[in-house]
């Protein structure tokens, strides 16, 4: 074949594979689409998905079914996802404790960060210092005094598991600060929220909730601050650590997104990546959201999307290294 011959074809082939996409994009989604949580039904990230399922499907002009698979530490479901066809009709609803900590914390677990392409932000979660009632502090600074004093009998806190978000931003904050804490790590939620309220556990970073702030309000635990870089509008009356002095840099969020296999057709992403971002705008789903302690996600380009997931990716992956997080 000569060399006209040869560039003829590939330009070929080219077009053809760029009409096959334009026509699979049109087409898309043909069947109803599932969203995967990687927990059991009932929590945060269930919530989440069922105020966008029937919003997004209207936007798809298809179902968007919930499913829900919990277990090692989320990576149980997004390997689910990764092993389905690539063709947009799994879509995985992550944060970093599945697709970036998971990997890094959890021996079993063996999928790769880069095996996602984050689609869109879909909401935001404000983090929070909480403590049991009688600790006898009322701010970040105060916490952290008390915890230097208490050297000989480090303050106890508690996390969702070893390799959580929540365990490496206080394991960071000890390399920091060269304060002396004591992990006690939980197999959820529910159950150190109960011995935070009944004054088994010192305290905890965590995200906000509406059930926290109940229990906050029958004086059963204290909300001491959060670690945004400013006020989140859902709790303002709420300093942030960073209007103290001990821990000025302490910047964080828990964000939650759409994501499918990073393999998936690119006018199918095109097309996710459209009707989340008009789901994200409507009225109802963003008052739902704030009902459930949440805020909807700022709008992001594609290309804004896989940055922001690089630089998540990139910002965690620096955090354990620095506390030197082993996979167990």
């Amino acid at each position: 074949m000569t060399k006209p011959t040869f560039q003829r074809t590939l330009a070929l082939i080219a077009g053809l594979l760029l009409s096959a996409g334009a026509a699979v994009a049109q087409s898309y989604p043909a069947k109803p689409v599932n969203l995967m949580v990687p927990y059991p039904a009932g929590g945060p990230s269930d919530a989440i998905a069922r105020i966008f399922n029937n919003p997004l499907g209207k936007e798809l002009g298809q179902m968007v079914l919930v499913e829900n698979l919990g277990g090692v530490s989320g990576a149980l479901a997004a390997q689910k996802v990764l092993a389905a066809p690539a063709d947009g009709y799994y879509i995985f609803q992550g944060t970093p404790n599945e697709v970036i900590l998971a990997p890094l914390a959890n021996a079993a677990v063996k999928l790769k960060t880069e095996d996602f392409r984050l689609v869109h932000p879909v909401a935001d979660m404000v983090m929070v210092f909480v403590t049991r009632k009688d600790l006898g502090v009322n701010s970040v600074d105060e916490l952290m005094a008390l915890a230097r004093k208490s050297a000989d009998k480090p303050l106890t806190y508690g996390s969702v598991g070893i390799g959580s978000l929540y365990h490496l931003i206080l394991e960071k904050v000890q390399v920091d600060t060269g304060i002396k804490l004591a992990h006690v790590p939980y197999k959820g939620n529910a159950p150190l929220m109960q011995d935070l309220g009944g004054g088994q556990v010192d305290f905890a970073v965590l995200v906000y909730s509406a059930a926290m702030g109940a229990l906050a309000e029958q004086g059963k635990l204290k909300v001491i601050g959060q670690l945004g870089a400013q006020r989140s509008e859902l709790l303002k009356n709420v300093p942030t650590a960073g209007e103290g002095q001990t821990l000025k840099n302490l910047l964080y969020k828990q964000w939650t997104g759409f994501m499918v296999p990073k393999s998936t057709l690119e006018a199918v992403v095109q097309r996710l990546h459209a009707a989340i971002g008009k789901t994200l705008q409507d009225p109802t789903v963003r008052s739902q959201l704030v009902a459930q302690t949440q805020l909807a996600s700022s709008p992001m380009t594609l290309v804004e999307s896989a940055k922001f997931y690089e630089a998540e990716t990139a910002r965690y992956r620096a955090i354990a290294k620095q506390i030197n997080l082993q996979a167990q």
